[in-house]
Parts: structure tokens; sequence; C-alpha cells
């Protein structure tokens, strides 16, 4: 073996954990010891198929680790703390999981025309209507067109939620975040998916064409509809961006 370099999966993680650690500055604060601060993939692929693991106060959720939770179905549930209810019994938002035949707005670039297509089919078979703001072909438009019709439609409540498909997401994203009212979250995989509605109450979601296949999109999109908001704390920081958004809407 070469001096310093690592060999086996076991010690490749381990580097990652304390590079993560390290990061984040928990080796700092005492907080580094193993499994006392990062809930990994390792902590929930080996737990029974839709089992529940409870996550102390304080622990950070890996990305890999929300997704590995979400092929097993594993419920990631906060640790009961005295004194404090767990989420189920805070209430939840008024976002709950999909009612009937809710109206879903989507658009799209020339370049998330196709994947637009598929996944209009697939919000019908779901249940949902659509309102398809476009474009309509292969051909080069602007995705901010289309972004704008999107956005409007959900700040105004004629759309409950909307979808946005252009290259790589990200612009579609930018554009659709300068309606007031509108929470847009560029999602690359379920765990964010998850976490933009879990956490941040996003009302429309957008995707990359060019980095997101359509088996996968489909499964960003089952996730992003069905997740409610979680209420709780994250209602007050949901509270604060409305606020920030109005604060500049008002020196407009």
């Amino acid at each position: 073996m070469v001096s310093g370099m690592l060999t086996t999966p076991d010690e490749v993680r381990a580097k990652v954990r304390q590079v993560v650690h390290r990061t984040l500055g928990l080796e700092r604060r005492g907080e580094a010891k193993p499994g006392s601060a990062l809930v990994t993939e390792r902590d929930v692929r080996d737990l029974p198929f839709g089992s529940d693991y409870e996550v102390a106060a304080g622990r950070l959720v890996t990305p890999l680790a929300r997704q590995v939770a979400m092929d097993r179905h594993v419920r990631l549930v906060p640790a009961a703390q005295p004194g404090v209810p767990r989420r189920e019994e805070e209430g939840r938002a008024p976002h709950s999981p999909s009612p009937t035949r809710q109206v879903v707005a989507i658009g799209a670039d020339h370049g998330g025309y196709p994947l637009k297509e598929a996944l209009k089919g697939y919000l019908r078979e779901i249940g949902h209507d659509i309102v398809d703001c476009g474009t309509n072909s292969p051909e080069a438009v602007d995705y901010p067109d289309f972004a704008l019709a999107v956005a409007e439609l959900v700040a105004q409540g004629r759309a409950w939620r909307g979808i946005l498909v252009d290259g790589a997401g990200i612009g579609s994203c930018m554009a659709a975040n300068k309606v007031p009212g509108v929470r847009a979250a560029l999602c690359h995989d379920q765990a964010t998916a998850l976490n933009s509605r879990e956490h941040n109450d996003a009302n429309v979601l957008t995707l990359g064409a060019g980095l997101t296949g359509e088996s996968l999109a489909r499964q960003i999109v089952k996730t992003w509809i069905e997740t409610p908001f979680a209420a709780g704390r994250h209602a007050r920081r949901v509270a604060k961006i409305v606020e920030i958004e109005h604060r500049f809407a008002r020196k407009g």
C-alpha cells in the first residue's frame, strides 16, 4: 500500500466523515465523535424496510442518508424530547399531500420540451389537471418567458403548484423566484425534492433536463407533489423569507 492512500471503503467513508465534520466546525465544538453529529447512509441502509429512525436533536442528516431512507421507505423522525411534542402532534400546515384533481402549471424552454411532454402525461396519470404554458416545440426560445408564465399562475392562485424544465433548471429557478409569492426550488433527486417541500414549502419545482432523466424526474415529481409542508419551526423560517420579499417589494 502506498503511504497516505485510502484503500478500503471504510477508510474512504471515515475520511469523508472527517472532512465533513471539519467543514461544519464540529471538531472545534467537541462534537466529532463517530455517529454523534451526522446521520449517514450507514445508519439507515440496514434498517428494516418501512421502519422509523429517530434523529436526535442537533444531528444532521446527509443527502445520501435521506436518499437511502427514501429508497427503503424509512421515516426519519425527530427523537422525542421531554415537553416537546412530536411533529405529528404540532399540526400540519395547510399544504397537505395532493388532493385530487389539483391544477399544476408546467412550462419549459426548448431544452426541457421533451421532458415536459413526458411529465404532462405522468401528472395526468397520478390525477392532476395540467395547464401547459409552453413551449410547444424544440425550436429555440427564452426560458424566462415560460418561467414567468408558470410563476404568475402559481402566485395568483390559479395553479396549485408549478413545474419548470430547462437545460439545467437554474435559469428558470432564478426567473420564477423574482415573482412575489413564488418559492421555486431546483431539485436533482428525491432528497432535495422532499426537503424543498418539507422545510421550505416550495410551490414551484425546477428540473434540468440535461441532468435528469425521465425516470428520475418522475420520482422527483412524485416526491415533491406528495410531500406536505412540515410547519412547526419551518413555518417561522418560511415567514422570514416572505418578509424579505415584502421588504424589498415595499422599497420598489
